[in-house]
């Protein structure tokens, strides 16, 4: 923040916040810029020798190395199932706290330790589960919500829907400090969008800037390598301050392992963490992380559990039925393979035989008087 800016920079009433929003809404930055604008912002971003600007506040660090600060955003990458939510909610409970909680410290100002944690992938039930997973690392009662945290369930609305509701509630939650967003991808129609790709990293930058919080995002990798999903993911890494990678240890598919994959600052000895048998992360003390090999990660055998995710399952196979209420076994097969294309997953005989397996397996279809399939839209994952 530099002295010059000081006065602008100021969180604005909550009057002003809505009228701001507003105008923000209105006139999409970057597409329909007047000339006055042009000259305004012109202005406004020349630097002078002479000017002095303020260190960005130091609010998140993992294993002691700074990965979050106000007025920047970060993000967590990771393949299914690598327990990347589980991760963000030690995070965010160290935030709650203002404390240690694995290996993530926080240390947010009096005046900036609300939290707003948006979810754009699970249902009601399934935040409400995170919710109080983040209260019982905190520490704090699970009867009752904390004056700290604010969670928006965000799934069942459309991109445009949801980034419109998350800038309201960024402009006008008093106290903001971080938000987390689970998942980024869920913000754009099309993850390999350039334009979308930007338009939404451009408004983490803005509302990052407008309001000098932290907000920190969550993104899967490719299945074939370790690069972040899709443009979005390109645009992440080149413009985040830090990138944390979750994955599976290779010699303990129970462990995760938490690493840094681009930081501006110091790197960090990566740490790992179990799920304990009270269901949360706990810390493996005196972990060794495996030296990674050169070259193309190997590919892993395909695990339709594992490398697919619930919402990609959902979408194929309520896309999959709608078509038709049920299907014998061949007919299955074809109808699966073309509705998991349409959400990126693509399959071959092979693979589709273990698909089959696993979603008997977990429900999500069952066979009917040893014929015909059908689905079981209200199948747990």
């Amino acid at each position: 923040m530099c002295i010059r800016d000081r006065a602008r920079r100021h969180s604005p009433s909550p009057e002003a916040q809505t009228e701001n929003s507003a105008a923000m809404e209105s006139n999409e930055r970057m597409e329909e810029v007047t000339r006055e604008n042009a000259i305004i912002i012109w202005q406004a971003s020349r630097l002078s020798i002479g000017m002095k600007c303020e260190k960005a506040p130091e609010i998140l660090k993992a294993n002691g190395t700074v990965v979050g600060t106000l007025g920047n955003f970060s993000a967590s990458i990771g393949k299914a199932k690598s327990k990347k939510t589980f991760n963000v909610s030690a995070i965010v409970a160290a935030a709650l706290k203002n404390g240690t909680v694995l290996l993530y410290s926080a240390e947010l100002p009096k005046d900036k330790r609300k939290i707003l944690y948006v979810d754009t992938e699970q249902s009601p039930y399934h935040c409400l589960k995170v919710m109080e997973r983040i209260l019982r690392m905190a520490g704090l009662p699970t009867d009752r919500d904390s004056e700290h945290l604010e969670f928006l369930a965000l799934r069942k609305y459309t991109p445009k829907e949801r980034i419109a509701a998350v800038e309201q509630a960024i402009y006008n939650t008093p106290e903001l400090g971080l938000v987390v967003i689970d998942g980024i991808r869920d913000m754009v129609y099309d993850i390999n969008s350039p334009g979308e790709s930007t338009r939404i990293i451009s408004k983490l930058m803005q509302w990052t800037d407008d309001r000098q919080i932290h907000i920190h995002t969550i993104l899967h990798q490719n299945k074939g390598d370790e690069n972040a999903r899709g443009h979005i993911g390109t645009e992440l890494n080149n413009k985040a301050e830090t990138v944390l990678l979750v994955e599976k240890d290779k010699g303990d598919a129970d462990i995760s392992r938490v690493s840094a994959m681009h930081i501006r600052a110091m790197d960090f000895e990566p740490f790992a963490f179990r799920i304990n048998d009270r269901a949360l992360p706990e810390l493996v003390e005196n972990y060794t992380p495996q030296g990674r090999k050169a070259g193309r990660p190997q590919q892993e055998p395909f695990d339709a559990y594992r490398h697919i995710t619930e919402q990609q399952h959902r979408i194929a196979l309520e896309a999959a039925f709608a078509l038709k209420s049920e299907y014998g076994y061949k007919e299955l097969e074809d109808a699966l393979i073309n509705a998991y294309a349409s959400v990126g997953v693509r399959l071959n005989h092979h693979k589709a035989v273990s698909l089959i397996i696993t979603l008997r397996n977990k429900r999500m279809i069952v066979q009917e008087n040893g014929r015909k399939y059908t689905f079981m839209p209200d199948f747990h994952y």
